[in-house]
């Protein structure tokens, strides 16, 4: 795309709101930097006996050509202080909401008693500036300790109205002031649930309230995507029957990547127990195995139980919907006008042809371009190998070229 003359970025949504909470958290983050630069400093004073606190009067202490206050140590300690109580206050806030369902759990009672812990030593010690600095290497292990709790259940809290509502636009919103696009608008390619993103971008432009707003879209294009996936005997199918103990047993995360991690020497190697595994990612001889071993080993990640779950409603009548259950995305689709490539692959058992089709014949015939990609006799096309086979580059990519190049007018 870059040796055509697009100005291309590459989008990995990952978590929820990321680009926007990093503004909240600047002023922390920078605050916990200078902490550190002092630290080496106030582990001087801890291990001087005979080192005393004075707040009313500044006692200077001189290390090469850096300079430090015990009063500016002591201000910064508060502030530090100050950070572990905002969080400590998030996080009760995470678990007295309605965010966190099962309040019996082990790990919700362990992170409850660690958060009363933790404001217990913050108010404890508040008045005690002195007993503060000494006690800096257990601040560091409890917020060691914090910081994997509060990971495991609130890093993984969002599901694909999170990414739709905030991490797409927020991404799209940088790339233009970067690029600044004359006429403000993108082009873009989506794999897969990438793909899916798109499409339901281009209908929730009719939601209410947003009265069929600019998607700030100049053209799409899909790879082995749908918002329907119920005419088609797609694999995921056998991942159903995970979707209602996932619910009700209230599991936070499905841990896809180590997963297949796990089960990939017995697809890949002697007595191949499950290469049937290997068909869902790549054809036969249609990518190169050191790419397809990177490619299992590092592509999956952990994914949170909610993205499945709503994502799981593509199997469902009216295809995939919000968080509400109320808007059916598939429904306002041919409101669109922005022009749409959908590609599938012949042999892709993820998202087969006929689950890409149900999505497309939504579209008005003037505005979507539909390509199959694979023939009969080879080469064939499964899920990944639309943008990590060895033919794609010759075969594929010049097709999306093409499709962009005739739509970018500006």
């Amino acid at each position: 795309m870059s040796a055509q003359g697009f100005d291309t970025w590459i989008l990995e949504v990952r978590g929820a709101g990321l680009s926007t909470l990093g503004d909240s958290l600047e002023e922390d983050e920078e605050c916990l930097k200078n902490f550190s630069k002092i630290d080496s400093v106030i582990n001087d004073d801890i291990g001087e006996s005979s080192a005393s606190f004075v707040s009313e009067v500044p006692h200077m202490k001189t290390r090469g050509s850096e300079v430090v206050t015990k009063y500016e140590e002591m201000q910064l300690m508060t502030r530090f202080m100050e950070i572990l109580t905002r969080i400590s206050e998030r996080l009760a806030g995470f678990l007295n909401g309605d965010l966190l369902e099962g309040q019996n759990s082990a790990i919700a009672g362990q992170i409850k008693d660690f958060n009363r812990r933790l404001r217990a030593i913050i108010e404890g010690q508040l008045l005690f500036p002195a007993k503060i600095l000494e006690l800096q290497d257990r601040f560091a292990a409890n917020l060691e300790e914090f910081q994997k709790q509060l990971e495991l259940m609130v890093k993984y809290d969002w599901d694909f109205d999170h990414y739709l509502e905030e991490d797409v636009p927020a991404a799209m919103e940088y790339i233009r002031a970067q690029c600044q696009p004359r006429d403000g608008k993108l082009l873009a390619i989506g794999h897969s649930m990438g793909g899916i993103l798109l499409y339901a971008m281009l209908s929730s432009c009719f939601m209410s309230g947003f009265d069929g707003k600019d998607p700030g879209l100049a053209s799409v294009v899909t790879l082995a995507s749908s918002l329907d996936y119920t005419p088609s005997r797609s694999s995921l199918k056998l991942l159903l029957p995970l979707a209602e103990p996932t619910r009700v047993l209230n599991i936070p995360v499905i841990p896809v990547g180590p997963l297949m991690a796990t089960v990939h020497p017995l697809a890949s190697y002697p007595p191949y127990v499950l290469s049937w595994l290997n068909s869902q990612i790549s054809a036969q001889d249609m990518m190169d195995q050191k790419l397809f071993e990177k490619l299992v080993l590092n592509n999956f990640g952990t994914v949170p139980s909610k993205l499945l779950l709503q994502l799981s409603s593509v199997f469902q009548k009216g295809g995939l919907r919000d968080r509400s259950g109320t808007f059916f995305y598939k429904d306002h689709l041919h409101k669109s006008n922005v022009p749409v490539l959908a590609i599938a692959g012949d042999r892709d058992l993820i998202c087969p042809p006929e689950a890409v089709y149900e999505t497309v014949k939504l579209i008005p015939d003037e505005l979507v371009t539909y390509k199959v990609f694979g023939e009969p006799g080879g080469p064939h096309y499964a899920h990944y190998d639309l943008v990590g086979g060895r033919l794609a580059a010759d075969q594929l990519y010049p097709c999306i070229t093409e499709f962009l190049i005739h739509h970018d007018t500006v």
